[in-house]
């Protein structure tokens, strides 16, 4: 990285929003480097790629990346230098790599502002968990949760720069203080006393770590400082799969929670994750998935086909047919945005608060309910501030809407407590 100074830099993100967090601190880095960072590669002296390497769609996606700026100066960077860097070499061998701790190591600002009102906040680094499948905790290591004090600064300082919804990050976030004797919890609730107009949007969590703090961490959640919402990826109906995978919890314990956020958070908009096509999934495991969908009736589901990622335990099993993942991978994504489509219709001709968060193109924003519903509304605001929204539209995986006419239009009120 001391390389990269007085130069126009080009970076390309892909994965999760810890990524795109780290993206936006070597930015600052390499700011204070005297670079220039720029839009278009075109226009660049460097290229930097910061790498995602989850599922092996990805992977090669990466690795045509790479490919493509292979005769550039080139930075590579995220999770694939770390697990796999003989392939990086291999597509680039000149490339350059700049390992993640190194850019926490580096950075030496106060937070990290996305756009418009939204702030991103890592919490932690690493996880706990010991997935068969998972390559993730390979290239991010162990358990590293940052100090309540400087998350809690982080948020007052993203707050102070007008940043309305801050977005909680990590590999498992409610596996923060695990490591320290701390828990979740208490820096939900020590979060939420800081000033500022915000809410914060809590990121995955794994429910192998909620469980052990299920009670607290919904009670802290129903604050007004806290997006109603949970992503809480369960990846298998079926508990014999759960136990290859290593998961570490039953199906009935996943339900459970479910079961007492919504009684804790009546409002409370459940996400969660599914894994097709796992080597010991059988049709009576991937039925009972099906079954399970439609007891727990998530808001939002993300489905992914099982790939081998290489170093992984499960990648020593034998995989199913392509076709077996694609067809339950269907099968589940029409059965799960037929619930969330029959769910969103229910809300159209409503009205609901929203905070308006991001711009998009085209004139219209982003604004979140409570519950943290994408809703996308036309006109000319402000990030933070706080509108009444007729919704007018389904589009499945967001909604539409309109401001209501005839009430003032605020930022977001001061937390309650139920």
């Amino acid at each position: 990285m001391d390389r990269l100074t007085d130069q126009r830099v080009y970076i390309e993100t892909y994965g999760c929003t810890y990524n795109h967090a780290d993206s936006i601190k070597l930015a600052e880095i390499l700011r204070s480097q005297g670079c220039t960072i720029v839009s278009d590669p075109a226009d660049a002296d460097a290229v930097v790629i910061n790498t995602c390497t989850v599922i092996g769609w990805t992977e090669r996606h990466m690795l045509r990346r790479i490919r493509a700026f292979a005769g550039r100066t080139l930075y590579v960077t995220g999770c694939m230098p770390v697990v796999q860097g003989e392939e990086v070499l291999a597509a680039a061998p000149d490339v350059r790599v700049i390992l993640p701790d190194e850019i926490e190591q580096r950075f030496s600002g106060r937070c990290t502002k996305e756009k418009d009102g939204i702030g991103i906040v890592q919490v932690a680094a690493g996880c706990a968990g010991k997935c068969a499948y998972c390559i993730t905790r390979f290239a991010r290591g162990p358990l590293r949760s940052r100090p309540m004090e400087k998350i809690c600064r982080e948020v007052g300082a993203l707050a102070g720069e007008g940043a309305c919804e801050i977005q909680f990050t990590a590999q498992d976030v409610s596996a923060w203080g695990m490591d320290t004797g701390e828990a979740l919890p208490n820096l939900v609730r020590t979060v939420s006393a800081v000033p500022g107009n915000f809410r914060v949007r809590l990121g995955m969590m794994n429910p192998a770590t909620v469980k052990r703090i299920l009670v607290p961490l919904a009670e802290a959640c129903r604050d007004g400082k806290v997006f109603s919402f949970l992503h809480l990826p369960v990846q298998s109906g079926s508990d014999a799969v759960l136990a290859a995978m290593g998961r570490g919890y039953t199906v009935a314990e996943y339900e459970d929670m479910v079961t007492v956020f919504r009684e804790i958070c009546p409002d409370v908009r459940i996400c969660t994750d599914f894994i097709v096509g796992y080597p010991t999934e059988t049709e009576e495991d991937f039925a009972a998935t099906l079954a399970l969908l439609q007891r727990i009736r998530p808001e939002k589901v993300n489905v992914t086909r099982y790939s081998p990622r290489p170093g992984t335990a499960a990648a020593a099993l034998k995989t199913q047919p392509e076709r077996v993942a694609k067809d339950r991978s269907r099968l589940l994504d029409a059965a799960a945005k037929a619930i969330y489509a029959e769910q969103n219709a229910g809300l159209v001709g409503t009205t609901v608060e929203a905070v308006v968060t991001a711009r998009k193109k085209g004139g219209s924003w982003v604004a979140r309910d409570a519950a943290y519903r994408e809703i996308v509304v036309p006109g000319d605001f402000r990030p933070g501030e706080l509108i009444p929204v007729e919704i007018t539209g389904n589009r499945t995986v967001y909604l539409t809407g309109v401001p209501k006419d005839g009430f003032p239009h605020h930022h977001i009120r001061a937390p309650t407590t139920r």
